[in-house]
């Protein structure tokens, strides 16, 4: 019912949108041309064919707006591309105004991207509010269940409420983390996240059919495929949604997506967590910031680096050798804040307090975070961004990359001039494995949790509290 609605009230924008168009650039004395009938009618017929191909009409429930509202858009650029291809075929484009027709694909599209985006919002709303919601029960062994349902608890705009766990662990009824649970507790009133659970599978799937659940979800490891074909078979009568949600948090940290790959759906368990279409706004945002923070701070520069050679001899710029994105090697820029010196190869000595290698302007420098700007060179070279990772030295990526897990995971972006462990006060030399460990940490949870508006915050902490620090010097 509601996909028929909505294949309608499009076909009516499309409608509209010409008719406003027509309006706008010949006023109602002009007659409406057959030809632009015509191209009306193609738009109505290819959005009711081509939209469904699209995914436009599927349920978004869950789903990230900005998603739905690319498909939409890509959707409708699709359909004017075919009929304008037609209009060309059946040569009909000469009696067509082309202000007529950029009017009219226009207002259609903006007509039809903002009734969906005001369907979702309003949608959202109201499963905020406990309406429009579909009952969930779950499937799988206490912990990754605990973890579903914090998800679903954090998202009441998805509508997805949980109403029972099936725990199918062998030893349902020993764990007193669940609440009520003692020995035997799940088959006697224990709850989880104040919700039943259950252990004997008959009585699960007489919850699940008697009170019409509208969706299992079997959270359960990649080794569990006997169940996965059994609870198949027991609910394949019934119309309930079963949703496969793999517990592979024994493989990796990382997060886990599921891609095609010559057709196959595939698990990435190690992979660039991004696509690039994903990655084009930081892509701009880095090489406008960069640009502009070159073209700011060149007096800057140049005041660091004639107090660099008149305080000490030796070269402006100090380069070294980090890892980038795939662990690509590069050449990074700092203004040299040291004496000149030299090292055993493979051995890098951290600076400390007080090291009597720092200048008294390379302090300051440091402390300050001054000797850090011309890595904006680096990105407007393309091989650092302003927010990521900070890239290592090498002999350090050598040296943690076997004792602190998902290390070298770091890598897989670009690293960053700034990032979340720096304005979090992880910074500085890194004389303990729990240092590195806990930066590490942050690295990782803003490459799980990365989006352009989380380097927008980076960039606004950074710059009101993130240049100067107690750990650096």
């Amino acid at each position: 019912m509601f996909r028929n609605t909505a294949r309608c009230l499009d076909a009516l924008f499309v409608v509209a949108g010409g008719l406003l168009a027509h309006w706008m650039r010949f006023s109602t004395s002009v007659a409406l041309p057959d030809t632009e009938r015509l191209l009306i009618a193609f738009n109505c017929v290819l959005m009711l064919l081509m939209f469904p191909g699209f995914g436009v009409y599927e349920t978004w429930r869950g789903k990230a707006l900005t998603s739905m509202l690319a498909r939409v858009a890509a959707a409708w650029l699709a359909v004017v591309a075919t009929a304008l291809l037609l209009a060309f075929t059946l040569h009909r484009m000469d009696f067509v105004s082309r202000l007529w027709f950029a009017y009219s694909t226009l207002i259609s599209g903006v007509l039809i991207i903002a009734t969906k985006c005001a369907v979702h919002v309003a949608l959202r709303n109201l499963r905020r509010r406990g309406m429009n919601f579909r009952t969930v029960a779950i499937v799988g062994a206490r912990g990754f269940s605990r973890t579903l349902l914090a998800h679903l608890e954090h998202a009441p705009q998805a509508g997805f409420k949980p109403v029972c766990v099936f725990d199918n662990s062998i030893d349902a009824g020993i764990d007193t983390s669940i609440e009520g649970a003692g020995a035997y507790g799940a088959t006697h009133g224990a709850r989880l996240n104040g919700l039943p659970v259950l252990t004997d599978l008959d009585a699960f799937a007489a919850k699940v059919r008697d009170e019409h659940v509208n969706e299992v979800w079997l959270a359960l490891p990649l080794s569990e495929e006997p169940t996965i074909y059994r609870f198949q078979r027991m609910f394949r009568n019934d119309f309930v949604n079963l949703r496969f949600i793999p517990d592979v948090r024994s493989l990796s940290l990382f997060n886990h997506s599921l891609v095609d790959v010559v057709g196959l759906p595939t698990l990435n368990l190690s992979a660039t967590p991004f696509s690039s279409p994903q990655m084009w706004p930081k892509l701009i945002f880095d090489r406008l910031f960069a640009a502009a923070a070159l073209l700011t701070l060149a007096p800057v520069f140049l005041v660091l680096a004639a107090g660099i050679k008149l305080t000490s001899p030796g070269p402006v710029f100090f380069r070294q050798t980090r890892k980038g994105a795939d662990g690509e090697p590069f050449s990074i820029y700092k203004f040299r804040s040291m004496t000149v010196h030299h090292e055993a190869h493979g051995q890098l000595t951290q600076a400390s307090r007080n090291d009597a290698r720092v200048t008294k302007l390379g302090g300051f420098m440091r402390r300050t975070s001054l000797d850090e700007l011309p890595q904006f060179l680096n990105v407007l070279l393309g091989q650092m961004s302003v927010v990521g990772p900070r890239p290592h030295a090498i002999e350090h990526d050598d040296l943690y990359k076997d004792q602190v897990y998902g290390y070298m995971h770091r890598y897989r972006i670009k690293p960053g001039i700034t990032g979340w462990a720096q304005v979090n006060g992880y910074r500085g030399a890194t004389r303990k494995v729990e240092k590195m460990e806990a930066r590490v940490k942050f690295d990782l949870f803003y490459i799980h949790n990365w989006s352009f508006w989380f380097d927008m915050k980076i960039v606004f902490i950074t710059i009101f509290k993130g240049f100067v620090s107690r750990n650096a010097f």
